[in-house]
């Protein structure tokens, strides 16, 4: 996730053409009788818009945009990393400021969009500001302080929570880890269902007050509601866009419907009927994760009892390795160097958040900032040495490349070229995180490469994290897009997002759940209206650079043991596309890397094509589905 910019209403509100004459129109009459008498003269009509309007318009919106954006994202950072009220209260000062000046911004952008003439940067521009805001205010007094206010608890709430184990409270990051690790199921459902009656349910009030305002926002600026202003970002209509990402799910689900019946299967061998029967939906809380969003940590309890040895555990060699958080962080850094990219600044490893605090709140919800648009990046993560938060670091690195690589772009095209892009860069180079990619920094030996069965454990164990998301990283903006457009009503919070968990995901809760809950607000996205939808387009996008970039490093082998480690010239396409920033429609970033305008899950289907046959193999006469 990337720190979004906030600003400080310094100057006076927005004043644009037709100004003069709204201010001469409120001016007190002082007319004498005789005035009165005389016919009325008529108001000369406000001057026409032109395209010239409309380019001093965007430069002023860019120039307040960029001047004001750091001390909100200052604030945005203490409050992340060191949460009090007190920095409850900034963060939502100065994003009450950068909300107010967003609606202007975004309403006067309106009303240039159909002015004849416009160039091409204009234009683009312009929906930029009408689309850009997340959560949009409407223009009606106080009510983007309260807008900001409620976000900021929300994600506040979200920081503070707490699950218990045995009675223990745990924070968060603590729960997280042990549902990775804990394999008895009453532990299992305790640390659940603790976490989202503690977390998710307290927040659904102000959720449901939050949308009704964002709601009212999103209409004033000619939008149907939040989730159609979300989904007007990709250079498409709203609709076009589902279909896209409905197109891109029907490409991969075979995949997930053979793994979801093939990790039934195997948590039945492990728990019995009593606990998880082999037919029907998933247990949630047996997958090794929070969320039932990634299924890696349960890779032992599910693969099938062979002779054939374990090819290697990535947190074992980590820990063997003695790797530190921070050694972990700066091997990340040397994937891009060996690409080419520039080292990180020194003020990252001053400024950087790489590891829990123990003297105070945070959230440590991995995310990537650049605090100044320039070169002030860094990361906030509670670092842990194990396989995950290897992979994770390559991920928020992947943002902090992004950033730098498109600084030089004008303030409003300083993001990617749409926000999939920003999350599959870190993950493509993840994905060169291969057997050789080990040999070569060290942690694996040359005679430790797998044979083919271990090749084989590698691809389900990437499976169960990239294949099971899926489903996930669909339903969570559809299930907000359905409390967006009125089709999920507050009295359906949750009985809706169990709904969509079975039907996209197949799981279901281990607990009965009610509608005093909201087990949405457990996950950080929903209460801190994070768009997900992205998640699952860099899940797809991902592939498709990593089959783009294997193909220029001329590797000819099975696309899962490609690695483009030292590849300059995979480095200089890639910031080629990364340097382009939002300047251009994402089909053409895409094709300045790939080769190709269309998103397509067929280089994640190729990928994983090997394991495919031997799933089906393994659920021969199961009975699949729920």
């Amino acid at each position: 996730m990337k720190a979004q910019a906030s600003l400080l209403a310094l100057a006076a509100s927005l004043c644009l053409a037709g100004c003069a004459a709204a201010s001469a129109s409120q001016e007190p009459a002082t007319a004498s009788a005789a005035q009165h008498a005389a016919a009325p003269a008529q108001e000369a009509p406000a001057p026409a818009l032109t395209a010239a309007d409309a380019d001093t318009f965007v430069a002023m919106a860019e120039r307040q945009l960029s001047e004001l954006s750091v001390i909100g994202a200052r604030a945005q950072w203490v409050n992340a990393t060191y949460i009090t009220p007190d920095t409850d209260a900034l963060a939502t000062h100065f994003g009450t400021q950068q909300t107010e000046l967003g609606v202007r911004l975004a309403n006067e952008a309106a009303r240039f969009i159909n002015v004849p003439g416009l160039s091409y940067d204009t234009r683009r521009k312009l929906n930029i500001l009408r689309s850009g805001l997340v959560l949009p205010a409407p223009t009606t007094e106080g009510a983007a302080a309260e807008l900001n206010r409620l976000s900021t608890d929300l994600q506040s709430q979200y920081g503070r929570g707490r699950g218990t184990m045995n009675g223990e409270s745990l924070p968060g990051n603590e729960i997280e880890a042990r549902m990775g690790t804990v394999r008895n199921p009453a532990q299992l459902q305790e640390m659940w269902t603790s976490w989202n009656n503690n977390v998710g349910a307290p927040m659904r009030d102000e959720y449901q007050r939050l949308v009704e305002i964002s709601n009212a926002g999103a209409r004033e600026l000619g939008f149907d509601d939040t989730g159609a202003m979300w989904r007007s970002k990709y250079d498409m209509t709203p609709a076009e866009f589902e279909q896209l990402t409905e197109r891109l799910w029907n490409e991969v689900r075979p995949l997930y419907e053979a793994l979801h019946c093939f990790t039934r299967a195997g948590l039945n061998r492990q728990y019995g009927d009593q606990v998880q029967p082999a037919t029907g939906p998933i247990r949630a809380d047996l997958l090794g994760n929070l969320w039932a969003q990634e299924w890696g940590n349960i890779y032992e309890v599910v693969a099938p009892r062979t002779n054939t040895r374990e090819a290697y555990d990535l947190t074992q060699l980590l820990q063997r390795a003695n790797y530190t958080p921070e050694r972990i962080v700066r091997q990340g850094e040397s994937f891009f160097s060996s690409l080419g990219f520039a080292p990180l600044p020194e003020t990252f490893w001053e400024r950087s958040m790489i590891t829990q605090p123990r003297d105070r709140e945070v959230q440590c919800h991995a995310s990537a900032w650049n605090v100044d648009n320039e070169d002030d990046l860094r990361i906030k993560m509670c670092t842990r040495v194990n396989g995950d938060d290897f992979v994770t670091v390559h991920h928020e690195l992947g943002h902090n490349y992004y950033q730098r690589a498109y600084n030089d772009q004008p303030f409003l095209y300083l993001d990617s070229a749409n926000d999939g892009f920003h999350e599959a860069i870190g993950d493509t180079i993840a994905l060169s995180v291969t057997p050789e990619y080990l040999v070569q920094i060290g942690l694996l030996r040359q005679n430790q490469l797998p044979t083919p069965d271990q090749d084989r454990q590698l691809l389900l164990r990437q499976a169960l994290d990239k294949i099971a998301f899926l489903p996930f990283g669909l339903l969570v903006d559809r299930y907000r897009w359905g409390i967006f457009n009125g089709s999920i009503t507050p009295d359906r919070y949750q009985a809706a997002w169990d709904e969509m968990r079975l039907q996209y995901q197949g799981i279901r809760p281990p607990v009965a759940r009610t509608e005093q809950n909201f087990d949405a607000g457990g996950k950080y996205h929903v209460p801190a209206s994070v768009p997900y939808t992205r998640y699952f387009l860099a899940r797809i996008l991902q592939f498709q650079f990593y089959k783009a970039a294997c193909d220029q490093a001329g590797w000819t082998g099975p696309l899962h043991r490609c690695s483009f480690y030292g590849n300059r010239e995979v480095g200089q396409r890639l910031n080629q596309m990364l340097a382009m920033g939002a300047s251009r429609p994402w089909p053409e970033a895409l094709e300045a890397f790939t080769g190709s305008r269309e998103m397509s899950a067929q280089p994640m289907v190729e990928y994983f094509r090997p394991l495919l046959g031997w799933l089906e193999e393994q659920n021969r006469g199961r009975r699949c589905g729920w």
